[in-house]
């Protein structure tokens, strides 16, 4: 299901579920209820739990867009660490070119075909993956230059490979999801909370008190959504964030 899909389901069922309620209630109510009777300490309660309750939207929205930024920033790192080995073991001899690319190229391959979608569902790497990426490390590392032009390329690829080994241990870190489950306890708690605490304001049938109903908890619900899209920071799809090895490689 297309996560668009999702967002439009999600918003018009938060807005169908309090206009409901609002309308229901509102039939219960007596001719002679007067909406100007509400308390003046509910209405301060009303404003302050909007406002702890944004601050707390913000926070977490922050903490899964940098989660999320810093998985890119990792991903890119090491299609580009790769790359630059692929490119730079032009200086070695045919034999050695060829066998550290092709393994530099199972790697990317197996990454992106295999790996990438149990890291997406399982929230981790795979054993393989670092066997792959070891074989690059141990071609590189084992070959003897034969000549200057050589040798000074030898130390640019360990450096290079090293930095690939470096962002596949932060891809590893970001695999899992950004918030824990209690926080997610706090943020539907807090939604639920929130939108309950517009009915002591004793809104009414008008159209412009039903459509600020409809409008607040499609907000709330969008926000929740967005948190929901970047808790995963690699994404819910392998599409998402596998362009930097596929621009930079044949796969």
């Amino acid at each position: 299901m297309s996560e668009w899909l999702v967002l439009a389901i999600a918003m018009a069922a938060a807005c169908a579920v309090v206009l409901s309620i609002t309308v229901l209630r509102q039939r219960r109510i007596g001719a002679d209820d007067d909406p100007s009777e509400t308390p003046d300490v509910i209405e301060y309660m009303t404003m302050m739990v909007g406002v702890v309750y944004a601050i707390v939207l913000g926070l977490a929205i922050a903490g899964v867009w940098e989660a999320r930024t810093g998985a890119q920033g990792s991903v890119r790192a090491e299609a580009q660490a790769l790359h630059e080995v692929s490119e730079r073991v032009q200086a070695y001899s045919p034999e050695a070119r060829d066998r550290i690319r092709a393994d530099v190229q199972a790697y990317v391959t197996y990454v992106v075909k295999d790996e990438w979608p149990q890291m997406l569902k399982e929230g981790e790497l795979t054993d393989k993956g670092r066997t792959l990426l070891d074989k690059v490390r141990t071609d590189v590392t084992a070959y003897e230059p034969r000549n200057d032009q050589e040798a000074q390329s030898y130390q640019p690829l360990l450096d290079q490979v090293g930095a690939a080994d470096a962002a596949r241990n932060a891809r590893a870190q970001n695999a899992e999801p950004t918030m824990p489950g209690v926080v997610w306890f706090g943020l539907i708690g807090g939604a639920l909370v929130a939108v309950g605490l517009i009915y002591t304001l004793q809104i009414r049938r008008s159209g412009r008190e039903l459509l600020l109903a409809g409008l607040y908890s499609a907000m709330i619900a969008f926000l929740l959504f967005l948190i929901w899209d970047f808790n995963s920071p690699f994404g819910h799809d392998v599409d998402d964030f596998v362009t930097p090895f596929t621009d930079l490689f044949s796969i």
